[in-house]
């Protein structure tokens, strides 16, 4: 897509509350641009049938909208991959990386993680393209209008959830592509002896840290052209607690004479404060609010009056063990109007001693609140990783009075990124883990970082440990496997089968699943000609125990074997070859009864 293509889909940011767009550049040559837009509040979808309406992922119907199948056709079908495309570049391990072909749904829903599942209704529609042809499972959710316009591929997603729009951000910062490339000819030639000899190369010494720059990409940037793109603008707004204010220092000043300088005091914290003394208006405003209405001029070091545009201000991060720091930013997110240290720390005409004990005066901690609201501040941005680190600094550091309840308040926070790192991991795409196998994955990385601290989960009382027979299940593949099974759908299967059984079929179906429930390991052999509805019921048993997260193997046995084993029944003990035969087949059809904990 050509840079006058990019222009008018990135003008609509201007009609939205705010936006952000980043413009990427690959290797084979034209850029493609990032886009994350938030709407006002007229604009928001808030339904279904609203979001369905703006972005579709199924093919048109060619009689109706003939361009729109078209275009659809040409640019938004994934594929061909898999077993028709086992060399496209979305594979990985046999499976494809963006997990399509996709399931079919018959109306738009939420997952657990805030990511949209659309609606992809099996309604036989389907198109061809090249060799493949390809039905709604393998469309890119899109949006009809952008893609009428411009003809080209444009993916249109929606999201709703901070989760989401965090790894948004972190995707669309990411920077460029890096590779490190090391050029060395160690292998030489002895004039005389016409012998190899190999020369130890040093690969620290020599190496070169290389940036990838195409052709394109170069011309983008020498007629500087916009890379990135934001509004409003964001203001970072610093703070300090008395006389602590941050001075940078070169190698050259010297100590006596920075400290001494003139206007060294004046920061723009302690502006907030000089401003707020003399303008009404100032002090109707928290410390966040004010880059709203006032501009912050760095040279003459005060704040302004804003005259025109927009922006907004985040407060810097400051981690909890920062102690006093951390509870005055907490105080900073309400206080209006603060002339002073003092008057920040000053509730109902009380002045208080420290910043923390203003913070139990006005209720902002509670408990362990204090420390919950630390973990979700931090979610917004911060990573699992940091997210389980910062969990673990409050532990540590932290007097924090109820370590279960505080695991319990937040551990689909900590868990958020278990999912996609263990199916990479276990290079598994489809594998949808239960709470129960997060929380395990979870417990054992905290213990980890609790262990590089010479501390154990089993220094807290009544708090969780991860249970290493469930982890090592997990781990296998083959049990991986058997238990990816949707089981909402099993159980849907199941009612349907069930409902259809006659009394015959139930009866059996009944001594199976009593034999099952009750650990018999019986083996039964069901026999009836063609036609009486023996794959009914075996399907009936199987959704009933794979809805139950049970592992229920389907095997088939050849007609020679069941002539046989009829035939050499009695003499089975003295067929040694037979016997073991029949010793596996007991043993799988054992396997099927086996309950996975």
């Amino acid at each position: 897509m050509s840079r006058h293509h990019f222009i008018p889909i990135l003008m609509c940011l201007l009609a939205t509350l705010a936006g952000v767009y980043m413009i990427e550049f690959q290797k084979r040559g034209l850029p493609h641009a990032h886009i994350l837009i938030w709407l006002d509040t007229e604009s928001k979808c808030t339904t279904p049938s609203l979001i369905d309406d703006i972005i579709s992922a199924e093919l048109p119907l060619e009689t109706d909208d003939p361009e729109a199948f078209r275009v659809v056709t040409k640019h938004m079908l994934h594929g061909p991959c898999g077993p028709d495309g086992r060399n496209a570049p979305c594979m990985v391990d046999g499976n494809c990386s963006k997990h399509y072909p996709r399931l079919y749904y018959d109306e738009k829903t939420i997952d657990g993680d805030g990511y949209p599942v659309y609606r992809r209704r099996r309604n036989n529609r389907s198109a061809v393209k090249g060799k493949n042809r390809f039905d709604n499972s393998h469309v890119v959710p899109y949006n009809r209008y952008l893609l009428l316009k411009y003809e080209s591929h444009i993916n249109v997603e929606w999201c709703n959830r901070s989760r989401v729009i965090k790894y948004l951000f972190k995707y669309l910062n990411k920077g460029p592509d890096r590779t490190t490339m090391i050029i060395h000819d160690n292998i030489t030639i002895d004039g005389e002896t016409h012998h190899e000899k190999i020369i130890n190369v040093d690969e620290i010494k020599n190496y070169l840290d290389c940036r990838y720059l195409s052709a394109c990409e170069a011309v983008w940037r020498m007629l500087a052209f916009d890379i990135h793109y934001s509004y409003p603008s964001v203001m970072k707004l610093t703070f300090h607690l008395p006389d602590q204010n941050v001075v940078m220092l070169r190698e050259s000043d010297k100590i006596a004479a920075t400290v001494h300088r003139l206007g060294i005091k004046e920061t723009m914290f302690g502006e907030w404060f000089e401003l707020n003394k003399v303008d009404a208006r100032a002090r109707e405003l928290t410390n966040a609010e004010l880059p709203a209405k006032y501009v912050w001029h760095a040279r003459d070091k005060r704040w302004v009056r804003r005259s025109c545009r927009t922006c907004i201000g985040r407060i810097v991060y400051c981690n909890l063990a920062a102690g006093p720091r951390y509870y005055l930013r907490m105080l900073l997110g309400i206080v209006k109007g603060a002339r002073s240290f003092d008057v920040i720390k000053t509730f109902d005409g009380k002045l208080y001693p420290t910043f923390k004990e203003a913070c139990y005066a006005r209720g902002l901690l509670s408990d362990d609140n204090e420390w919950t609201e630390a973990i979700t501040e931090a979610q917004m941005w911060a990573s699992g990783n940091q997210l389980r680190t910062l969990f673990v600094t409050i532990l540590l550091f932290c007097e924090v009075s109820s370590p279960l309840q505080l695991w319990e308040q937040n551990w689909e926070v900590l868990c958020e990124d278990i999912e996609y790192k263990k199916r990479r991991e276990l290079r598994f795409p489809k594998w949808e883990p239960k709470d129960h196998q997060k929380k395990n994955y979870c417990l054992l990385k905290i213990e980890e970082l609790l262990q590089r601290n010479g501390m154990s989960l089993n220094d807290f009382e009544n708090f969780p440990k991860p249970d290493p027979t469930l982890l090592g299940n997990v781990e296998n593949r083959l049990i991986r496997e058997e238990l990816s099974y949707n089981v909402s759908l099993e159980k849907e299967m199941h009612e349907k089968l069930y409902s259809n059984l006659n009394a015959e079929q139930g009866l059996i179906y009944k001594r199976v699943i009593e034999s099952v429930e009750q650990e018999k390991g019986k083996l039964f052999f069901v026999y009836g000609p063609g036609g009486t509805g023996k794959t009914i019921l075996y399907r009936a048993i199987l959704s009933r125990l794979r809805s139950e997260e049970m592992i229920a193997l389907a095997v088939a046995s050849s007609g020679k074997l069941i002539s046989t084993s009829y035939e050499t029944s009695i003499s089975c003990r003295k067929n040694t070859t037979f016997q073991n035969t029949y010793t596996r087949r007991l043993q799988i059809f054992i396997l099927c009864s086996h309950r996975h904990n």
